[in-house]
């Protein structure tokens, strides 16, 4: 199986479906001629041209309304977000509008539209550029969200998120970008990922670590060095959709293991492992050996220093600290 950049992987999803699909489009501010901020939809202007890969106005209440009308047409948008921390511009498309059409409609009319882009801190570009925002989306019903960890995962879900008939949000870390991973060849067949089910990344027996995004890297390292300096076997569950979330999966870990450890870069209070430690409560509570240990991004806006930055998220020394804690 070949390698390819996380980056890379994502536009090819785009590619094939643009060549599936011709109700398919790309939207967003420099997605064309500049190929994207990140270089995601590099190449796709050249290949398919004006009317499928469309240059917005820096105006993303503008250009995301205007994607969830086309979505109600029969088109299916994709839509790129600069950043997601921009989502707060168009916060009322994108919860009152994308949300509720289709409940609001009586099932009439469904908002086939994916929201993708780069999300999450890291590097270092300040406090209203870095934020974290999954858990917030995956509150609002008739939402999913997404947050895949490997190149594989990433392609796959971007798929199966662009065939989806409700609107599906993909946050995608930016410090992902660059880097590698196996995914399959197009030769192989349709690589898709189904929303709403978890993988296991590493099999163990003592400790769950459940992450989703960058977080799963993160949980994967401390695993290996709690294996070979500690002698402790974490299994490591990534999410990879925040909602539908995969419950089953979540229960399943923890009463094989009997330990729990969420790593999550979003903040603690309310976000996404905040109603995880609440499942595992309500349905695995008696399997459990130790309480609950959670591992997020300080409870403070990012901050632009990279030394302090890289202490304010979730990192391989908390993830251990609190394992052996617990173990």
């Amino acid at each position: 199986m070949r390698e390819i950049l996380y980056r890379h992987a994502i536009r090819e999803a785009l590619d094939e479906e643009l060549a599936r699909d011709d109700k398919v489009v790309i939207m967003g501010e420099e997605v064309a001629q500049y190929n994207g901020a990140y270089k995601v939809t590099e190449g796709l202007w050249d290949k398919w041209g004006c009317k499928r890969v469309v240059d917005t106005p820096i105006s993303e209440a503008g250009f995301i309304g205007m994607g969830i009308g086309a979505s109600m047409l029969g088109i299916r948008p994709v839509m790129e977000l600069m950043f997601w921390s921009f989502h707060s511009v168009a916060f009322d498309q994108l919860v009152n509008n994308a949300a509720c059409v289709r409940y609001m409609s009586g099932g009439l009319c469904n908002v086939p539209i994916v929201m993708r882009g780069p999300a999450n801190g890291g590097t270092s570009v300040g406090a209203t550029h870095s934020h974290c925002p999954e858990g917030l989306f995956a509150a609002f019903p008739g939402l999913k969200v997404c947050a895949p960890a490997t190149p594989s995962d990433a392609k796959g879900l971007m798929k199966t998120a662009i065939r989806d008939n409700d609107p599906v949000y993909v946050m995608e870390n930016t410090l992902l970008y660059g880097t590698k991973g196996h995914v399959p060849d197009p030769s192989e067949g349709d690589h898709l990922v189904p929303l709403g089910k978890a993988d296991i990344k590493r099999v163990g027996s003592d400790v769950s670590l459940i992450a989703h995004g960058r977080s799963v890297i993160r949980a994967l390292a401390a695993a290996e060095t709690l294996q070979s300096e500690h002698g402790i076997s974490c299994e490591v569950l990534d999410l990879r959709s925040i909602r539908p979330l995969d419950q089953q999966a979540i229960i399943d870990t923890v009463m094989k293991t009997n330990r729990a450890v969420l790593v999550d870069e979003s903040k603690p209070f309310c976000g996404v492992s905040a109603q995880i430690a609440t499942l595992i409560q309500e349905h695995a509570f008696d399997h459990l050996d130790a309480p609950v240990k959670r591992v997020c991004a300080l409870d403070t806006p990012a901050i632009y220093s990279p030394h302090i930055e890289d202490e304010q998220l979730p990192n391989e020394h908390r993830i251990i600290e609190q394992v052996l804690g617990i173990a």
